[in-house]
C-alpha cells in the first residue's frame, strides 16, 4: 500500500514538474520574442514587441515560483537551520521537526483556502491591462493549486518522518 502511493507522489511531482518546466519554456519563448521585436523588430516589419509579453511573463514566474515550492517541500530542498541539530537529542530533533512539518503544513492549508477565496473573487473581477478578455484568475490560481501540491507532500512528508521511512536531503 505504502509503495502504492509513493508511487502516485512521485507521479505527482513529475507532473508538477513538467508544469514548471513548460512554464519556464514559455517565459524563455516569449521573453525572447519580446526582445527581438523591441530591438529587432523596426527592421522586420512583422516582428513587434507585443504589449502583453510582460504580463504573461510574470504570470508564468508565479506559477513556477509557487509550483517549485512544493517540489521543495517534498524534497526537503528548503533553506532551514541545521547547525544546531548535531548537539539536540534525537528525540527533542524529532519532535522540533515534527512541529516544523506541522507548522508548514498549515500555512500550506491557509494558501490553499486564502488563494482559493483571492482567485475567485478579486482575482476574477480584475483583467490584465495588455489582455482586457483575459481574467487576474490565471494569475493568482497557481497559490491555491500549489498549495493543494504542498498539502499532499507535506502529508507525506510528515508521514515519512513518523514511520521512520524519510531523512532530509543534507
Amino acid at each position: 500500500m505504502a509503495d502504492k502511493i509513493e508511487s502516485l507522489f512521485d507521479k505527482l511531482y513529475a507532473a508538477v514538474m513538467v508544469l514548471c518546466k513548460l512554464f519556464l519554456i514559455a517565459d524563455v519563448l516569449i521573453t525572447s520574442y519580446a526582445v527581438l521585436g523591441r530591438y529587432v523588430g523596426k527592421y522586420i516589419p512583422f516582428l513587434d514587441d507585443p504589449s502583453w509579453s510582460e504580463e504573461i511573463v510574470l504570470t508564468c514566474m508565479v506559477y513556477m515560483a509557487f509550483l517549485s515550492a512544493a517540489l521543495a517541500i517534498r524534497k526537503g530542498t528548503h533553506i532551514r537551520m541545521t547547525s544546531l541539530d548535531q548537539y539536540l537529542p534525537k528525540k527533542v530533533l524529532f519532535v522540533l521537526d515534527l512541529l516544523a512539518y506541522i507548522l508548514v503544513l498549515a500555512f500550506s492549508v491557509i494558501l490553499v483556502y486564502q488563494g482559493f477565496k483571492f482567485a475567485t473573487t478579486i482575482g476574477a473581477r480584475a483583467s490584465y491591462t495588455s489582455l482586457p478578455w483575459l481574467s487576474k484568475f490565471w494569475q493568482y490560481a497557481p497559490v491555491p493549486l500549489s498549495g493543494i501540491a504542498m498539502v499532499l507532500f507535506q502529508l507525506e512528508v510528515i508521514y515519512k518522518h513518523i514511520t521512520g521511512r524519510g531523512g532530509k536531503e543534507e
